[in-house]
């Protein structure tokens, strides 16, 4: 298992929680962004950068995943495009997308998309709360934790 980031809108904290869990599990970590992304030194962890442009990144990702890598994205288009791929989507705030939930999810951000685009503010999404970063972190630990189950 690979990890894949969305690296251009994701959270410094989260990034950093991804850089103790690739330094911890040995796990290969690559932030895909179209700008330069700091990295620490690391035999695990990567950075790609691509061209500008609508959904280079995320097209990128897609390309280069393989089924069971996990992807890190509050994208809900590229997180559909991933569990297509049979590869695992979880959002910066601790939301593990699935098959299950996110048919939901895209309906719903088509809907506000047309609310935006008929002049309705929708606000944008609340700041990265404690209770995000505990979620995200919990998730990533079980992922991680059932990969290592698996390579044994």
């Amino acid at each position: 298992m690979k990890i894949w980031v969305d690296a251009d809108a994701c959270p410094a904290v989260i990034k950093d929680t991804l850089f103790r869990a690739a330094e911890r599990t040995g796990l290969e970590l690559t932030l895909v962004a179209n700008q330069a992304v700091y990295v620490p030194p690391s035999r695990y962890i990567r950075t790609l950068q691509v061209s500008s442009g609508f959904d280079v990144a995320d097209n990128e990702i897609v390309r280069r995943m393989e089924p069971g890598d996990l992807v890190i994205t509050g994208d809900i288009p590229l997180a559909a495009d991933v569990i297509e791929k049979g590869g695992t989507a979880l959002s910066p705030r601790g939301e593990l997308y699935s098959p299950d939930n996110i048919r939901a999810r895209l309906n719903m951000r088509d809907f506000m998309d047309t609310l935006r685009g008929s002049g309705v503010h929708t606000g944008g999404p609340p700041a990265l709360s404690q209770t995000d970063r505990k979620n995200f972190a919990n998730h990533l630990d079980r992922i991680v934790t059932a990969h290592a189950g698996k390579i044994r």
